[in-house]
């Protein structure tokens, strides 16, 4: 059997009795192992979602075990479901309020191209109205895709750069989608 390790050290100098790595790679490890998750469920892929933070699949084991159902105080957000054009707006103001660094996770075909559902009503996709980090197939997606999904987004999270957030490039993709670069509180 082999040995499973959930966060492994980053790279760095390692000596007897010491280890030292850089701030960028430090930081990227605590948040990816910390973050903290806001379901916006609307449909089945919401149900699929209860069941990975159930016992069985346990979304905790990887430090997403307090979701937030406040936007100020989450900074991974699960866009599980159909979302209606009527709903896209609140679901816009929930990113808008929360506080970077943030991240988006479409889970489940509604959420990422509007499914079955090609419609006037049904937002095709929520990279239409905010940007996406990660996408999860599936019509639901099982508990292990979501699980799946989120330690591909811890992959971004460590490997993300301090700086990213005030980069001319990261600026100009939240423009894009009309959003202020005022620290995301807005």
């Amino acid at each position: 059997m082999s040995k499973v390790t959930l966060a492994e050290a980053p790279p760095g100098v390692e000596g007897s009795g010491f280890f030292a790595t850089t701030l960028d790679k430090a930081i990227g490890l605590a948040r990816a192992n910390s973050l903290w998750p806001l379901p916006f469920a609307t449909s089945c892929c919401g149900i699929e979602f209860m069941a990975t933070m159930g016992s069985t699949y346990d979304l905790a084991r990887f430090g997403a075990e307090r979701p937030s159902f406040s936007p100020r105080q989450a900074d991974m957000l699960l866009v599980m479901g159909t979302i209606a054009k009527k709903m896209a707006p609140v679901l816009r103001q929930v990113y808008i309020q929360m506080a970077e660094p943030r991240w988006v996770i479409a889970v489940g075909a509604c959420a990422s191209s509007g499914g079955i559902f090609d419609t006037y009503s049904v937002l095709q996709g929520i990279d239409e109205i905010i940007p996406v980090d990660v996408y999860v197939p599936g019509c639901p997606p099982r508990p292990e895709a979501i699980l799946d999904g989120v330690l591909k987004l811890q992959e971004i999270v460590k490997n993300e750069s301090l700086n990213r957030r005030n980069t001319p490039e990261y600026k100009a993709l939240l423009e894009k989608y009309g959003i202020a670069t005022d620290n995301g509180n807005g």
